[in-house]
This record gives structure tokens, sequence and C-alpha cells, in this order.
């Protein structure tokens, strides 16, 4: 079983910045694609950007040049720098990750961290 755990959320004025981390645990044998995803109130889950283990990433146009992904593969964490950020940012942040663990793969998701924005 593989748990993430992610920390770093909060409330921020507009313009401000965050970094969220997600942190993985457990029978981990190689973590592979790692990824955010948000969802704010009476709206569906969204992705907000994606790393795979060699470094590749992926974001969603509204957050292109504010937010960085990036990750550390020997403490299977990965981090969220939100930058520059807007009021519609507002939701709870998930983090995602997917890999073999010691008997099986993986598709976990971590309980999600608040991120709330006021103008």
């Amino acid at each position: 079983q593989v748990q993430l755990v992610e920390s770093g959320g909060g409330l921020v004025q507009a313009g401000g910045s965050l970094r969220l981390s997600c942190a993985a645990s457990g029978r981990i044998f190689s973590m592979n694609t790692m990824g955010w995803y948000r969802q704010a109130p009476e709206k569906q889950r969204e992705l907000v950007a994606t790393i795979t283990r060699t470094g590749s990433t992926n974001y969603a146009d509204s957050v292109k040049g504010r937010f960085t992904i990036s990750r550390d593969n020997a403490k299977n964490t990965m981090y969220l720098q939100m930058n520059s950020l807007k009021p519609e940012d507002t939701a709870v942040y998930f983090c995602n990750g997917r890999g073999v663990g010691v008997t099986t793969f993986f598709d976990s998701w971590g309980q999600g961290t608040q991120v709330t924005v006021s103008s």
C-alpha cells in the first residue's frame, strides 16, 4: 500500500506564492508519473501539472508560466511552486502517484490540501 500526504496549503492574497509538497511512503519499488490536480467547489477535478520520473513536465494552460512542478526521486517527494496566484486558483489540491509497488502496480491519491487565494 502506498500513501501520499500533501502539505503546504493555506490562505494567500492574490499575487502571492505558496509551495505544496507531496510525500509518498509505503512499499514502493518505482514511482513513475506524479501529478497535481485540483478541485474547486462544484467543479470537476482537473489536471494542474504532471512530471515523469525523468523530469518531463506537462502543465494546464491556466497555470503555465506561474506554477512549477518538481520532484526528488530519492525521497519520493513532489513539489508545486505556485507564484502569481489568482482567486481562480482557489481549490483543494490533490497529489497523485503511479508506479510499481513491491507486488503490484499502484495509482494512489492524497487526501488534498486547501489553497485559498483572496482578492
